[in-house]
């Protein structure tokens, strides 16, 4: 993504505060209100100094100190509803944010997640977020506060003395020249600085997600290592924005401070010669440090606001990656009962990544509703492939695949995939209970209906004696089970989805010779009357198939029986040979 320019960025930000208009509306009121209090204690410190100490008159004295301090507490009273709404605010638009990008990650294809490591993608909701809510929180607050007080001063400055007010306004340009130097420097770095955390969190979750592996292979050292030199990596690129954002705030409040100074100077000589009461020099000179307090802290926001642009460009690049896999407008429907005949035609297919070879070649096979087809070749021989296909995760370069007649590119894509039930060979487990695992594809089913699965699967037995049966914490990637039962729980979860073409990975390979046998009951039972596709790495799989279609470098070879494949294709003779197994 080409970079966007500060106010591009600013401006979607900052519209994420639409749906919250009362709020912002009473916020800002409050703010001026607060504001606007501070600004007028400079009318009091004139009133005290020139007709309080000057004229030694007490009872003024008394009276003007009793309006500031009602001035103060009206200002403190507008201050907690300006912080409480605006810290609100970050919040909100920070959730709505995560809530945005999270809805549309889960539209991309899995082409997106084969470039983008899953741990960068969480720092962006993580950090980036959080740098949003703090612009949006503080920030925004800070900037509009300071913005009226140094209109506010700017003004009154203006009534107090004109001539003052002038030398004042000659170094304000001179104060934007930093902003204008180093603001896109701060921005650039902000953004790289991010990048490199990024990078940090995509390795820490690769690294902790397969802490066996690393343990087995004492792999640790070399681990923190590594991850000592991506720390630095992200101290070197905050190294950088941090001293130009340094160089930004330090250079406006140096030419503020000498600009105040010059001018109270100014001041000093006027009250000499009498142009200028010294109650009068005292409220300007109020109001002054008033504007330069605002401009720093319009410079301080203004690299935060450069920082958040990096974020908001990093946030933007997710939302407006699009996925490959276009929906149609007008979706064709399905027949009220969907039978599973599957027709693929002439399908060639590249993967996104595969750099123009051809993973799937010329493939055509008509598949009949209940039928089931045996899938065998060597690795990479184009099986998972065509699974990915059915489900639509990607798109064929050429050729055309139908369920029930109509083209799948046809379909909206939930219509499409409710058609499946998918049991890969790695069973994904969630980090949620037993029974929310089991229903993940039916989230409406009852508990009874969630049992009956479970039992279908051959599950049931070892889901009570967990300790809290089906409601038992299954901890991250099913850490708790054991391959077999976590093979179990996916069955389980096929079984209760009920779709009328299941995709089997091969959904025995993990299990023991005992476990086997009842898994093999419950998948003949999970088949029957459904369309079954079956990559195949057993012997008693392939036997039962109606149909065995043997795969070799993305081509169907050969289309039959077990015996008639034995005796006249030398390509599964040899696989039946060496890799299935009895």
């Amino acid at each position: 993504m080409k970079s966007v320019k500060t106010v591009t960025l600013m401006r979607w930000l900052f519209g994420q505060l639409a749906p919250y208009k009362a709020k912002v509306i009473c916020a800002i009121i409050a703010l001026i209100i607060g504001s606007g209090s501070w600004l007028l204690l400079g009318q009091g410190v004139k009133v005290v100094v020139d007709e309080g100490f000057v004229a030694n008159n007490a009872d003024k004295l008394n009276q003007m100190m009793l309006i500031v301090m009602a001035i103060a507490l009206i200002g403190s009273v507008a201050a907690y509803f300006r912080f409480y709404l605006m810290i609100w605010l970050g919040e909100r638009v920070s959730a709505d944010i995560r809530q945005s990008v999270y809805a549309h990650l889960l539209t991309l294809p899995p082409a997106f997640f084969e470039k983008t490591r899953t741990g960068e993608v969480i720092s962006r909701f993580t950090s980036d977020t959080t740098v949003l809510q703090s612009v949006v929180g503080m920030g925004l607050s800070m900037a509009l506060r300071a913005s009226i007080t140094f209109i506010g001063a700017l003004l009154l400055m203006l009534v107090t003395s004109p001539m003052l007010t002038l030398y004042v306004l000659i170094a304000v340009p001179i104060v934007l020249l930093p902003i204008r130097i180093f603001g896109t420097k701060v921005r650039y770095y902000a953004r790289t600085s991010q990048d490199r955390v990024a990078d940090l969190g995509a390795y820490v979750d690769e690294s902790l997600h397969e802490i066996h592996t690393v343990q087995a292979y004492s792999h640790e050292y070399l681990d923190k290592s590594m991850f000592e030199g991506r720390v630095e990596d992200v101290m070197l690129a905050a190294k950088s924005r941090i001293h130009f954002r340094a160089l930004l705030v330090s250079c406006i409040m140096g030419i503020s401070i000498t600009a105040i100074t010059i001018v109270a100077w100014l001041g000093a000589q006027q009250v000499l010669n009498s142009s200028l009461s010294a109650g009068e020099l005292t409220a300007f000179m109020f109001y002054a440090v008033m504007a330069g307090g605002a401009v720093a802290t319009i410079s301080e926001v203004i690299g935060e606001i450069q920082k958040a642009a990096g974020a908001s460009e990093r946030l933007m690049e997710l939302l407006n990656t699009n996925s490959a896999v276009i929906e149609p407008l007008t979706p064709e429907l399905l027949p009220k009962i969907v039978s599973g005949n599957l027709t693929l035609s002439q399908v060639d297919f590249v993967y996104p990544t595969g750099e123009g070879v051809l993973a799937l070649q010329q493939i055509s096979l008509a598949i009949e509703a209940g039928e089931r087809i045996a899938l065998v070749g060597p690795s990479g021989a184009g099986k998972s492939s065509l699974f990915q296909l059915l489900l639509r995760f990607y798109d064929i370069q050429a050729g055309q695949i139908t369920l029930e007649g109509v083209d799948i590119t046809q379909l909206a894509l939930d219509t499409l995939r409710r058609q499946f039930a998918l049991v890969p060979q790695e069973s994904v487990i969630f980090a949620t209970s037993v029974a929310d695992n089991i229903r993940y594809g039916r989230p409406d089913a009852s508990d009874e209906e969630v049992q009956a699965a479970a039992k279908a699967a051959r599950a049931e037995e070892f889901i009570q004696l967990l300790p809290d049966g089906y409601q038992t914490y299954l901890g991250e990637r099913g850490v708790r089970l054991s391959g077999g039962q976590k093979q179990r729980i996916s069955i389980a979860r096929a079984i209760l989805a009920d779709r009328p073409i299941l995709l089997l990975d091969e959904a025995t390979s993990s299990l023991d010779a005992a476990n086997e046998q009842y898994i093999k009951l419950a998948l003949d039972e999970l088949m029957r009357g459904k369309t079954t596709l079956i990559i195949a790495h057993r012997l008693s799989t392939v036997i039962n198939a109606d149909r065995i279609v043997v795969m070799d470098q993305g081509k169907i070879v050969a289309i039959g029986k077990h015996q008639h494949l034995i005796e006249n294709n030398a390509l599964y003779r040899e696989f039946a040979q060496l890799q299935l197994v009895s």
